[in-house]
């Protein structure tokens, strides 16, 4: 891997996002309803071509999105990523008839996606999914079983379902499907969720799907799962990133004109210190998720493992610096409507969703002895 620095243009983008963050999308993002999807934010992501920029895009510059807008507006990047989740499937594993269905729609914002791999029994441990796809005639499956924690969920227009279809399998008996919301059998539920961000369970009554509705290969799915999973891992660091730098600025403004003990905070060795950590910290974890992100444009053939990494150390390292950023400013950033009591509520599950801490550190040292043994 070669040293790694931004080029000007895009610091320049990285600015400009975060100013289009500030003044385009924030003001949508509080207008929307909690716990529901936010389809005029979804719509203005589509204006502003951020949306077709998930299908264009690589692994770096869509880190770059979504840092940038995790740092004004943790709902537009929340959205986006969500857009790119539930679509990329298809935009990668689609037939032509997919693609041209669905992925103009999602790209102008008039379409809204999911990804619903986990379920009630499978959550970390995703090759154990039980949602069972039983033949029904040649080329034909009924899905039935439940979806649980999905985003998007129950509003979204289609899902990327992954289902069984060879039973006893694990990993290597599960199919993705897409699935239209308005197929027959399909239902789901809103869920109340710490941070209010549309999550929801799905329950699949014998829903019809077909040969036309796979996306890759039957009994390949898992594949397809994956795939997503190293692309977008990430980028799930640069969103944690992104708060962490967030909240890191926030707490310098504070320490800086905060006054205390005769003087300003910032003058207190113990609170100096403590900012100098929470800027290493979040500096090393952008590095990572860039090393890896660049991973992964560049084919390098370690790509789980670096995007294992980079989301374990950023998502770790945002919590960090978010919970210190707290303890620095006290009582008024517990106060509902503080940024950083919007923070504490939205960092705590990057370091669940899309595989938890824990899982990360299962493949980086499934990978290292893999490594080992091959050499």
């Amino acid at each position: 891997m070669p040293a790694f620095s931004l080029e000007p243009s895009q610091t320049a983008r990285c600015a400009e996002l975060r100013a289009l963050a500030e003044e385009r999308l924030r003001p949508l993002a509080e207008k929307g309803e909690p716990g529901q999807v936010n389809r005029p934010l979804i719509a203005e992501l589509g204006r502003l071509g951020l949306l077709e920029r998930l299908f264009t895009s690589g692994a770096l510059d869509l880190c770059l999105m979504r840092e940038s807008l995790a740092y004004s507006c943790t709902e537009a990047e929340t959205a986006l990523a969500l857009q790119g989740l539930g679509a990329h499937p298809v935009h990668a594993h689609g037939t032509p008839a997919q693609r041209e269905r669905w992925l103009p729609a999602v790209g102008d914002g008039g379409a809204v996606a999911a990804f619903a791999l986990s379920e009630p029994g499978a959550g970390s441990d995703a090759a154990a999914l039980s949602l069972s796809a039983v033949p029904d005639g040649p080329s034909r499956w009924r899905l039935t079983g439940k979806k649980c924690w999905i985003s998007n969920a129950p509003e979204a227009d289609f899902y990327t379902v992954f289902a069984r279809t060879t039973p006893g399998a694990g990993a290597r008996g599960v199919t993705a499907f897409l699935l239209p919301a308005d197929r027959p059998g399909l239902t789901g539920t809103a869920l109340d969720m710490l941070s209010p961000h549309p999550i929801g369970a799905l329950a699949l009554d014998a829903v019809p799907v077909s040969d036309d509705d796979v996306l890759g290969e039957v009994d390949r799915g898992f594949r397809v799962a994956m795939g997503t999973l190293n692309l977008f891992r990430p980028s799930v660091g640069a969103f944690a990133v992104g708060m962490a730098q967030a909240a890191l600025d926030a707490t310098l403004a504070h320490t800086a004109r905060r006054e205390a003990f005769g003087g300003r905070l910032k003058d207190l060795q113990s609170v100096a210190h403590t900012v100098a950590e929470l800027a290493l910290r979040t500096d090393a974890a952008r590095l990572m998720v860039y090393a890896a992100a660049t991973a992964y444009d560049e084919g390098a053939p370690d790509v789980p493992k670096r995007a294992a990494m980079a989301k374990l150390l950023a998502t770790e390292t945002a919590q960090y610096v978010v919970d210190t950023a707290v303890q620095l400013h006290g009582a008024r950033a517990l106060q509902r409507g503080h940024l950083l009591e919007h923070l504490y509520r939205e960092v705590r599950a990057p370091r669940i969703y899309e595989g938890a801490s824990e899982v990360q550190r299962g493949i980086i040292a499934k990978e290292l002895y893999a490594n080992l043994e091959a050499s």
